[in-house]
């Protein structure tokens, strides 16, 4: 499949080298995510496609994958725009066209079908495309990262390891990610997310039965050498594994204290 990637040349702590977006040339070319609005990027869209994309499909509402879809519909008034809703995050200034698990996207290099993903994100979407067995993955997944599980913004790790085992199933070659190379090995990354977050998981109810109990104190146990820059994210994640264990009635809360179900 003929797939060209742009960069969004929007490098930052938490976007690492800055986001790759997709486009799928042809007749009416397919712009998968839309950056953040740099002018580089657009430059880049209209040399891939000087008619500019025929419809843009955003994978979810994050800033660093959504809110450059102004600049691009400011510059191509007639491209249709697309993504899973998420009323509380999407731009109201956008004429959204709701998109859902199954839906096929044409394109000149075929058809790609959307793939629901949530966990990072609940309106986090892929597109599969089975010809090739390639999937445009957005933040599904990364090499040399793991994918952050913001719980307090509408992160769910259960959600997220299902995703993971749903594309498991699909058996990809190849997925394109929103951040660093291509995966080339993406069922053996699959696996290393799954053993990670399980061992997590035992980090994590280790700390509980050692008296830990709060999501700051379990952090700082487990999450050693961070930036301050990302604690925070850290934090949340270890809120996305206590609530995990939460609704499989191995922990409960009480306030801000965690305690551990025997």
């Amino acid at each position: 499949m003929n797939i060209v990637s742009l960069h969004a040349a929007n490098p930052g702590v938490f976007t690492g080298a800055g986001n790759w977006t997709y486009l799928v040339p042809g007749s009416s070319p397919l712009l998968f995510d839309a950056g953040v609005g740099h002018d580089a990027h657009l430059d880049a869209v209209a040399a891939a496609a000087p008619a500019g994309p025929a419809r843009v499909v955003v994978s979810h509402a994050h800033s660093d994958h959504a809110s450059g879809a102004p600049a691009l519909a400011a510059r191509w008034p007639a491209a249709a725009f697309s993504k899973v809703p998420w009323p509380d995050k999407d731009d109201p200034a956008i004429a959204w066209r709701a998109v859902a698990d199954g839906d096929v996207v044409e394109t000149g290099e075929g058809p790609l079908q959307v793939v629901h993903t949530p966990g990072h994100a609940p309106d986090h979407v892929a597109l599969w495309h089975a010809g090739s067995r390639t999937l445009l993955g957005a933040d599904l997944m990364q090499l040399g990262n793991t994918v952050a599980i913001p719980a307090e913004q509408g992160g769910d790790l259960a959600a997220y390891l299902r995703s993971l085992k749903r594309v498991q199933a699909l058996a990809p070659v190849r997925v394109l990610p929103a951040h660093g190379p291509a995966i080339e090995d993406p069922l053996g990354l699959i696996d290393q997310y799954l053993q990670h977050r399980h061992h997590r998981e035992v980090q994590i109810v280790t700390a509980l039965e050692a008296g830990l109990d709060t999501v700051e104190a379990i952090t700082d146990r487990i999450y050693t050498g961070l930036s301050p820059q990302l604690g925070p994210l850290a934090r949340q994640s270890a809120l996305a594994h206590l609530i995990k264990l939460e609704q499989e009635g191995l922990a409960r809360r009480e306030g801000s204290r965690w305690l551990l179900l025997t």
